[in-house]
């Protein structure tokens, strides 16, 4: 029969091709096939999106600019959708046998995605050639399932009918995965025990379908077999799998953990050895308890020193760790101090852990001491409070979330915040390894108005490091400490004037200034970085 006359037949009910052998014409199908399946397409909907959100994150994550990975990974995944979908037309007997075995490949290829690619960063390599593999295999896999099902339902469903539901399902299971992903899932389930337990609901989705029409015996015990086979160890790695992640992690930072968290925007996990207690956010270091003292001294000192006066009201930009705070708590003048981070899961961990408030000699549970959880930028927006000293302390640019915070933007409702007499210090990345990005900051705060005075610290777990005062026509670097140096581990008026000078190596260079519409920052600085990876 010719094809156009096949596909006629089938949207009349009459069943296609090798149909009879799986619907007999002269058996109804049960009542409960169709929701049972319109209901398969939901799951394999939001299933597919929830494995495309844990590979984009992973490699925000692991690779930076979560713009550029986000990006590719969805477009890659489309267009692997759009080949399953092409090869699809390939199956032409047994479609439930093949809808089955193709719905517990995806199970186990993405339910064991997030901790197969945690495995190969942690351990091995090649994280970017299994990302995208599995990116491409997933793909192809959600392709070849929902022509499956259509072409199922076909045998007793109008083709209009069938369309229509299929695909608002389709697209309500990707809006229920793009609103359970970041809200519910990652910080309840963490990024692995989210995609095994999305990996158990295909395999359930596969096992229910075995019931819903007749089969041979023989297929019906081998596929239901595989079913069970599959969720039992799916189900057993959801178990382990948080020892799994505990002892890969261990390894790869290389000292017992302490204490670890999935928050909605990051993974917290701190270390501790005999000799130091580190943070790392995303597996990024974000500071060593053996030298931290340095940064942390550099950020706030030189900067009370330039205000020319004893600060009373300070905003601390980021750190969340309550270390810049725990310097500025120093100063017996200091009032009130406003600590807005975005990540509450770090300043709640900095507050109660007693090896984290340890650290920042319990800053964090000061009186004086207020911690907003709230995006910076937004705050900045709404805020109409006044400080004598802003200390800004952001991750660095490597993606466009963060380097929001560092554009022209960002510092005009800097400057607004300011007192009259104010002033600001700004981290800014290393002059050493990514020269461009330091001093494209420096320019983008001029462009925002203010006079900057640009300085350095060499911190061994870092290398050569770069903060940025910037205020208004006064400022000027600082030629003594408004502090006893007694009570500081590193700094001291003599050797203050060092931090200010820059070595030819380390001088200016020309550099764009970041603006929120095209954020030149974060480019410059993945590449610098990654010119150092090499």
């Amino acid at each position: 029969m010719p094809a156009t006359e096949e596909s006629s037949a089938g949207a009349r009910g009459a069943p296609p091709g090798d149909a009879p052998a799986h619907f007999p014409a002269a058996q109804p199908l049960p009542r409960l096939v169709h929701p049972a399946l319109l209901a398969s397409v939901f799951v394999i909907a939001t299933s597919g999106l929830v494995y495309e959100l844990i590979t984009g994150t992973l490699a925000s994550y692991v690779l930076g600019d979560s713009v550029t990975q986000f990006s590719f990974v969805i477009g890659l995944y489309l267009f692997a959708m759009g080949i399953g979908s092409y090869l699809s037309q390939y199956i032409e007997s047994r479609l439930l046998e093949r809808f089955v075995e193709i719905e517990l490949g995806l199970a186990l290829v993405g339910g064991l995605s997030a901790p197969m690619l945690f495995r190969v960063y942690t351990a091995l390599g090649s994280f970017r050639a299994l990302l995208y593999s599995l990116v491409l295999l997933i793909g192809m896999l959600v392709g070849l399932e929902i022509p499956l099902l259509i072409r199922l339902l076909n045998f007793s469903l109008d083709l209009k009918r069938l369309v229509a539901r299929v695909l608002t399902l389709d697209y309500i299971g990707a809006l229920a995965a793009s609103l359970l992903f970041p809200s519910l899932l990652l910080p309840r389930l963490g990024i692995h025990q989210t995609s095994l337990f999305f990996g158990m609901l295909n395999a359930a989705v596969a096992l229910t379908s075995t019931f819903l029409f007749p089969l041979d015996r023989a297929v019906v015990v081998r596929l239901r077999a595989l079913c069970l086979i599959v969720l039992a160890a799916l189900g057993v790695a959801f178990a382990l799998v948080s020892r799994f992640v505990e002892r890969s992690e261990a390894l790869y930072f290389g000292a017992p953990i302490v204490y670890s968290a999935q928050s909605p925007y990051q993974r917290i996990v701190v270390t501790r050895s005999p000799r130091t207690t580190r943070l790392f956010l995303n597996g990024n270091l974000q500071f060593s308890s053996d030298d931290e003292h340095r940064y942390h001294e550099v950020l706030v000192h030189p900067a009370v020193a330039a205000l020319g006066r004893e600060p009373r009201r300070a905003l601390i930009l980021g750190g969340g760790d309550g270390l810049a705070a725990r310097e500025l708590l120093r100063y017996p003048s200091v009032e009130h101090v406003l600590l807005v981070d975005l990540d509450d899961a770090v300043t709640s961990a900095f507050r109660d852990l007693p090896l984290a408030a340890d650290l920042n000699q319990g800053s964090l549970r000061d009186p004086r001491v207020v911690v907003r959880n709230e995006d910076a930028f937004k705050y900045l927006e709404e805020s109409t409070e006044s400080f004598d000293l802003a200390i800004v302390d952001f991750p660095d640019p490597g993606n466009y979330a963060v380097g929001k915070l560092y554009t022209d933007a960002f510092y005009h409702l800097l400057r607004q915040r300011l007192s009259v007499r104010g002033l600001a210090v700004v981290q800014a990345t290393s002059p050493h390894y990514a020269r461009e990005s330091y001093w494209c900051v420096v320019t983008t705060l001029e462009a925002a108005g203010f006079k900057t005075a640009p300085l350095h610290v060499y911190v061994p777990s870092f290398g050569e490091w770069g903060f940025i005062l910037a205020g208004g026509e006064g400022l000027s670097a600082p030629g003594t400490l408004r502090i006893d140096p007694s009570r500081l581990r590193y700094l001291d008026s003599g050797g203050l004037p060092e931090l200010f000078r820059f070595p030819r190596d380390l001088g200016r260079v020309e550099a764009p200034i970041n603006r929120l519409n095209d954020q030149k920052l974060v480019s410059v600085y993945t590449r610098e970085w990654a010119e150092w990876t090499r």
